[in-house]
């Protein structure tokens, strides 16, 4: 795939880059792997001083930011603005409390004193996706970074822009240049990172098939390797639930990033007695949003990030109602080759259709009717997917138990399902393995090394 900028709204390629050679690269990563042996030895203070210092700079070019997502992906600038601010928060957040989640854990052993170090494994691959372009770049890096580790960023190649703009904050502030870097390569260049000794880790958010690709070439690296692939999340609303809020919430969630969220609700699993309730709210509001230039502040949703995922997505609706599903809500691409796709509602998923398997990425709400409690955990669970999920019902108790019997890395009740920078984020099953953010987050990438110390002395020889 060409690494260049193209504009989904208008159909126009604004920038085109020139991919790096594997010289270049190699020479980038031989900078990166000697920055390795200088910037654990920075202290803490250093490290955050830089990292609030990144901070400011995103709050600072939230326009400038916010206007690149949206000619590189769509994505409106009212949203690209709370995500750049999102970063910000994530920076400061791992500047302040870094160093106490790396600190010495002391355990109690025969030793005379032993714990547990963190320490930094070195450079992080990481290969990112285009539909958080900043988000999920800074996710990763800001608390690899804080724990002495630098970082090499293979981005997606629809946003290189966006890439770019991120690798000059860290830069401008104060970062050492080779600590962080941006790699303008293709898929094919990844391969020969992950088999060069110098690379110690991946991290990837992206697809199942790019995940295990990844994941296979660094388990015969014996490379870590953090997954966050897809998600195809549940989103349970039970007959004693608001279904007034859940469903206004349903539709948000559905239509975040024009659909185009890992952590989006995208199977709406609700009991029998309130699915017609909840589908003609649903329908309501998602008709109630207005689409449009991703540059005008009055738009709610932007095309999809590229016409073939849209062509993908129709494919995938026009294959499941030739198989049974229903459409409740007809939208769509308005012609094939077209990135604008307008909300749809199917009803009657049933498996065997691909709305019941498959992740759909994108503004489409596949409804399953539920018989009660226990049959909704039981769809939600019938999934390869396992990355969040949310229960709504006005018992909490009842909300709480559900959530414990779901397999996801992450269920909300009463609330929209988000990641932040407090919380683990991940998932289970096809959806990967490894946390980011939270204390969790900033221990992936690190040698978490056992120290024991004996008595300072030996004992005194026995003398005649």
């Amino acid at each position: 795939m060409p690494i260049e900028s193209y504009n989904p709204h208008t159909g126009r390629v604004l920038r085109r880059f020139k991919d790096f050679s594997w010289a270049k690269t190699e020479r980038i990563l031989g900078q990166a792997h000697r920055e390795a042996a200088t910037w654990p030895a920075t202290t803490f203070a250093h490290r955050a001083g830089i990292m609030q210092k990144a901070a400011g700079l995103l709050r600072e070019r939230q326009d400038e930011l916010a206007r690149l997502m949206a000619l590189e992906m769509g994505k409106p600038v009212t949203d690209g603005r709370a995500e750049v601010l999102k970063c910000a928060a994530c920076c400061e957040y791992y500047a302040t409390h870094a160093e106490g989640f790396l600190a010495d854990e002391m355990v109690k052993t025969d030793a005379s004193r032993s714990f547990i170090s963190y320490q930094p494994l070195g450079v992080v691959l990481a290969v990112m996706p285009w539909n958080f372009p900043l988000w999920q770049v800074v996710r990763f890096a800001a608390p690899a970074l804080m724990a002495g580790n630098v970082g090499l960023l293979k981005h997606a190649s629809n946003v290189p822009q966006c890439a770019l703009a991120l690798e000059n904050i860290f830069h401008d502030a104060g970062l050492p240049a080779a600590c962080f870097r941006t790699l303008l390569i293709g898929s094919d260049l990844v391969e020969k990172l992950l088999t060069d000794d110098r690379v110690r880790a991946v991290t990837l958010t992206g697809s199942e098939g790019a995940g295990a690709s990844v994941a296979a070439i660094a388990g015969a690296q014996i490379k870590k390797t953090v997954l966050e692939l897809g998600g195809s999340d549940a989103f349970i609303v039970l007959a004693d639930a608001d279904v007034a809020l859940a469903a206004k919430t349903a539709a948000h969630s559905r239509m975040i990033n024009s659909g185009q969220s890992c952590i989006a609700a995208k199977r709406f699993i609700v009991e029998k007695p309130v699915i017609k309730e909840f589908i003609s709210q649903l329908k309501t509001h998602l008709l109630a949003m207005r689409p449009g230039d991703p540059l005008d502040e009055a738009t709610q949703y932007g095309p999809m990030a590229r016409p073939d995922l849209a062509d993908e997505l129709t494919q995938q609706v026009d294959d499941s109602v030739a198989a049974g599903a229903k459409v409740e809500l007809f939208g769509g691409q308005a012609k094939p080759g077209t990135a604008l796709f307008r909300p749809v509602i199917l009803s009657n998923v049933k498996p065997g259709q691909r709305a019941y398997d498959e992740e759909f990425f994108g503004p489409v709400a596949l409804v399953l009717e539920a018989k009660d409690a226990d049959d909704a955990v039981r769809l939600a669970n019938d999934s390869r997917f396992g990355l969040g999920a949310g229960v709504w019902t006005s018992d909490p108790k009842k909300g709480e138990a559900m959530a414990r019997q779901i397999e996801s890395g992450a269920v909300f009740v009463n609330g929209l399902v988000k990641s932040m920078p407090e919380l683990p984020f991940g998932g289970v099953k096809k959806s990967g393995y490894g946390r980011e953010l939270s204390y969790l987050g900033i221990r992936e990438f690190v040698n978490q090394k056992s120290i024991w110390i004996g008595n300072e002395t030996a004992p005194a020889a026995k003398t005649e």
